[in-house]
């Protein structure tokens, strides 16, 4: 039985002050809510408020990166060791936005994934393709290299702390969202690929996350597809009763 996971990615969003106004509030709008794991992941600058915030609730607590050396002579990375220490559970790794403005490539995708699980963090690992890659009907071959790149090294009982996030670049941000089938067709591609890699049964235990314009409105929909296992949201979890509506969505 694979647990869903409902993902809010705060990207470059919210002071301390602000972080704690949203978490406060949504705190009581989910407190109740079971049988769905509960992430959020603010800015480094106010994981340990935030983490302190959680403390005792349902709610658990993610880094948007790590590096992979855990200390050194790397200004302005953050170690996973360090991520655990400000309380995190999880980390998101190889976010598209990461890859397109940061340089990140599937190789240092991969460092950071071994670094993550080697401190024993919960990786959201993130895949998916670009308009134009869509277009030219090349989304099954971008899919097919992510992972097999990204999990290069990494032995099957790893995979238990791995969650794949697919995210077509294409619908992040833009208000476009995957149709259902869409989305269940790359959801699908991901884990029969993870069979290959690994087996059938590794592959039927791993959680794939869909991201991209995930909203109230629309997390149903996904929800309800054999293969998605829950939301990596952006803007919808930047306010606590959005973010609250999609965790709830099988209130």
């Amino acid at each position: 039985m694979r647990v869903p996971i409902i993902a809010g990615n705060w990207k470059l969003y919210k002071t301390t002050a602000e972080a704690l106004d949203l978490v406060n509030g949504l705190i009581p709008l989910v407190k109740n809510t079971a049988g769905v794991e509960i992430v959020v992941a603010p800015v480094f600058t106010v994981l340990g408020d935030v983490g302190r915030a959680i403390s005792g609730t349902n709610i658990r607590l993610a880094g948007q990166d790590c590096f992979w050396e855990e200390e050194g002579a790397f200004t302005g990375e953050v170690s996973p060791r360090m991520l655990l220490d400000a309380g995190c559970n999880h980390v998101i790794i190889g976010h598209s936005e990461r890859r397109q403005y940061f340089g990140e490539t599937d190789e240092t995708v991969n460092r950071k994934i071994k670094a993550a699980l080697k401190d024993g963090l919960t990786v959201l690992f993130c895949i998916g393709e670009t308009l134009a890659e869509r277009e030219a009907e090349r989304t099954f071959d971008v899919l097919k290299r992510q992972v097999a790149n990204g999990l290069t090294g990494i032995a099957t009982g790893q995979l238990n702390n791995i969650v794949i996030a697919y995210e077509p670049v294409w619908a992040i941000g833009t208000g476009k969202t995957a149709s259902d089938t869409q989305a269940q067709e790359a959801h699908a591609f991901i884990r029969n690929q993870v069979a290959g890699f690994y087996d059938s049964e590794t592959a039927a235990a791993i959680r794939i996350l869909y991201g991209g314009s995930v909203k109230p409105d629309n997390i149903k929909g996904l929800m309800a597809q054999p293969d998605i296992d829950g939301a990596l949201v952006g803007g919808a979890s930047l306010k606590a009763d959005s973010f609250a509506a999609i965790v709830n969505y099988g209130a």
